[in-house]
């Protein structure tokens, strides 16, 4: 991994699958594309900072009749330190004909799927003290545990809350949406949400 001084440059695009961002890093060593879950909570804009290039490589994917052949930088990590709006020429530069990530991740060959069989129990009965013969009360209203399960080990939230960018890009974006939803702002320089004070 290296770390590198650069200007990474945010497109949002309107996708079939909601928002997504895919980004043009530009350092000293060359211009990369950059398709990383966690650009999808910035807004569209220049940042300035060092950033962990973990990996360059070339990828290739078709759309709309043309095959894509370009050069990425798999980011490994970045401190920013300043932030700017895009011009038209860079966001022209940005093409919006980009193939969503979730589903160029749909073209990639899937891995084999694991045999294993899933415990069909979801309760312990040695934790469970739920009577035999009925039912526990759910006492948590139900927006609540639908946020417990798309937040998981997150849940519950504080007043900052940082997403794993290693999770699903698709449940990285629906708590992404949900985040703003509830009140919460994504803080780029710190990479964090926050909750707006009433």
């Amino acid at each position: 991994m290296i770390t590198i001084p650069g200007q990474l440059a945010i497109k949002t695009i309107h996708g079939r699958n909601g928002d997504f961002n895919v980004g043009r890093l530009a350092t000293s060593i060359g211009e990369f594309v950059v398709k990383n879950a966690e650009l999808d909570q910035y807004t569209e804009g220049k940042y300035e900072g060092d950033f962990a290039i973990a990996e360059i490589r070339p990828s290739t994917y078709s759309a709309n009749g043309r095959m894509v052949i370009e050069i990425r930088a798999l980011l490994g990590g970045m401190t920013l330190s300043n932030i700017d709006a895009l011009s038209r020429d860079e966001a022209r530069r940005l093409s919006p004909q980009e193939i969503d990530p979730i589903d160029e991740e749909a073209q990639a060959p899937m891995p084999k799927a694991s045999t294993k069989a899933k415990p069909r129990q979801k309760h312990d009965p040695l934790i469970d003290t739920t009577p035999f013969g009925s039912k526990p009360v759910d006492v948590v209203p139900e927006a609540s545990t639908d946020d417990a399960a798309l937040f998981s080990t997150l849940w519950p939230l504080g007043e900052i809350v940082k997403l794993d960018a290693t999770v699903d890009r698709r449940l990285l974006r629906q708590q992404r949406d949900r985040l703003g939803a509830l009140g919460y702002e994504f803080a780029p320089l710190s990479q964090d949400w926050h909750l707006a004070k009433a």
